[in-house]
């Protein structure tokens, strides 16, 4: 059975990070991997300001911007290997073809479609460089580019997959790849239109890759490896007292995710829940500790899972003549959530009015109030935080409330979310 493995960018914005990946694989040299690898550490963010700067028309900026990227890489590559530095050297550089190719030009599409023909250069940038390291230390392994396996429409930066086209083909080039190696590496995040042009996946999409590569294979599980314990009931930055969960069925999990918790995205729950595949969250640090495992399993007593969301808005939509808010005018909220790709942390309707809770994204919060405003008045509140326990207690609750002016409450037997200023 084939094992799949995922690798985010915190596992691997180091040498010293990706060596201790190889430490790890050695642990696996019976097993047949396939291993999912993201940009290295900061590097999404540091080609997004090389996308801004392009389209922008900020070309110097950009080409500059893009060329600290390329030395970052150049020396990653120069401190880890020795006799494969040339063959990486040459592949990298085409990679940086690709991108400096772009930069050259002037844009005259828009900013999603640049962005990810820009962005996905770090995912095959990180991969090059660690298949060619791995190979050196003797863990044989075959680099494929998952843009080539992997079809998309063009819905630039959440894209779309085509999975007719797509499963036949990740199935025959990896298990092609595996019966020479037993170790095949590709790229999280991206894939490729009809056309060839790169395309992302969105947000979480190297899980997202991992879960379609799971399926693709009926895989005997995936592990997705963190720089923490295990799935925790909080965030540890937020609440030092966080504890480690070991065990959560799909379900919790896709609730979770869709109050906030950054722990798995419901896209990537679906693929693994529809075959079955058990998801494990394991420590890349220390790979002793047990990790989480999620599976099909409901699990019973549970910790009080707690997600803050900050900077948040309030919209007030009030119906225009007093007429209630009953179905057309609720239909046409949620097409415009649609058109703008901006869904609500939380809604409370009444008779006449609407209010919803969002993310403080400027460009998208004008969409939405602009559309809005053909059926509503419109007001905005701005400057909360959501909160939202599930499996709560209410000692909990008013512990964490205590002081605070709150300003929205729902409540159900499970969750409670309370919208309040500082």
């Amino acid at each position: 059975m084939i094992k799949v493995f995922k690798f985010g960018g915190a596992s691997v914005n180091s040498v010293e990070r990706i060596q201790h990946l190889a430490t790890i694989l050695e642990q696996y040299q019976q097993d047949k991997l396939v291993l999912i690898i993201s940009a290295m550490g900061k590097t999404t963010n540091a080609l997004e300001k090389v996308a801004e700067a392009f389209y922008a028309g900020n070309q110097a900026e950009a080409i500059q911007l893009f060329h600290v990227v390329k030395q970052q890489h150049l020396t990653t590559a120069k401190y880890l290997l020795v006799t494969h530095y040339n063959a990486c050297h040459d592949q990298l550089n085409d990679f940086f073809t690709e991108a400096e190719w772009l930069l050259h030009d002037k844009p005259v599409r828009n900013y999603d479609y640049y962005y990810d023909q820009l962005v996905c250069i770090g995912e095959l940038l990180s991969t090059c460089i660690i298949s060619y390291f791995l190979n050196e230390k003797g863990l044989s392994n075959t680099w494929l580019d998952i843009r080539d396996l992997l079809r998309t429409d063009d819905n630039f930066r959440d894209a779309n997959v085509d999975w007719d086209f797509s499963a036949p083909r990740i199935h025959a080039a990896i298990h092609e790849a595996i019966s020479q190696t037993n170790c095949c590496i590709v790229q999280g995040f991206i894939g490729s239109t009809d056309e060839n042009e790169s395309t992302t996946l969105g947000r979480e999409g190297s899980d997202f890759t991992a879960a379609i590569v799971a399926n693709v294979l009926d895989a005997s599980g995936l592990t997705i490896w963190k720089d923490v314990e295990g799935v925790m009931n909080a965030d540890p930055r937020q609440f030092p007292e966080a504890q480690y969960i070991s065990e959560l069925s799909f379900e919790e999990v896709i609730e979770m995710a869709y109050y906030g918790a950054q722990v798995i995205h419901p896209k990537t729950i679906k693929p693994l829940q529809n075959k079955r595949i058990p998801l494990y969250v394991k420590c890349f640090l220390d790979t002793s500790l047990p990790g989480t495992a999620i599976t099909g399993k409901k699990v019973k007593q549970l910790p009080p899972v707690i997600v803050l969301k900050k900077d948040q808005v309030l919209m007030h939509l009030h119906s225009q003549d007093f007429s209630f808010v009953g179905e057309k005018p609720l239909g046409d909220l949620y097409t415009i959530f649609n058109e703008t790709r901006f869904r609500p942390n939380l809604i409370q309707t009444g008779a006449i009015n609407v209010q919803l809770c969002v993310d403080n994204r400027a460009e998208k919060l004008d969409q939405l109030a602009a559309k809005a405003a053909a059926m509503f008045d419109v007001q905005i509140e701005k400057g909360l935080t959501l909160l939202t326990i599930r499996h709560y207690t209410n000692e909990l609750l008013q512990k964490l409330t205590a002081g605070k002016q709150i300003v929205l409450q729902q409540q159900t037997t499970e969750t409670v979310q309370v919208l309040y200023h500082e």
